[in-house]
């Protein structure tokens, strides 16, 4: 168990948490992207959280995938990849911020702020150079959150998913550098 502060932990995600993890992502996903799908979401639910898939993003040694806890219940999950290169910037150690999901309930308890503090801690430590992301366009309010946090826009890209509806397909990549 990581400590972030009195009230946040994260708990390193085994086989035996896929099950509960799935079940969270059932909950937590559809408030925020329900309405991004024409099935409400439920393809890339239980596509991108299936049992297979999340098995097979455990065995990659550069990834680390935590559910995070406040008040020491289960609330959401993060997932951070080392040594994924952003494009441009292949001279610089980079880790991709792959996944930060949390409950709608505990929104505003400053978790995912101190969870990215907590990463750049690591950033540092580790002595790499730059942390970047995929942001939805359609959530105003995530790219607001990273403004806040000193992220830039780097590029775009339009995902292809066939039941995600056309106006919402824009991903852009934002990065911060830490050195």
């Amino acid at each position: 168990m990581i400590n972030i502060s009195e009230n946040i932990q994260l708990k390193e995600i085994l086989n035996t948490d896929l099950e509960a993890l799935f079940t969270l992502m059932k909950e937590i996903y559809p408030p925020a992207y329900s309405h991004f799908w024409k099935d409400g979401g439920d393809w890339y639910v239980n596509t991108q959280y299936s049992k297979e898939k999340l098995s097979t993003e455990l065995l990659n040694i550069n990834s680390q995938n935590y559910l995070v806890l406040f008040k020491n219940e289960i609330i959401g999950n993060f997932r951070i990849v080392w040594n994924e290169q952003l494009a441009g910037f292949v001279d610089q150690k980079s880790v991709k911020l792959h996944r930060i999901y949390l409950h709608p309930k505990t929104q505003g308890n400053g978790i995912g702020k101190k969870l990215l503090n907590w990463l750049e801690t690591q950033v540092i430590k580790k002595q790499y150079d730059l942390i970047w992301l995929d942001a939805m366009d359609a959530q105003p309010q995530a790219f607001e959150f990273y403004k806040k946090l000193e992220y830039k826009y780097h590029s775009h890209c339009f995902l292809d998913f066939e039941l995600l509806y056309d106006e919402v397909r824009k991903m852009s990549q934002l990065y911060k550098k830490i050195t």
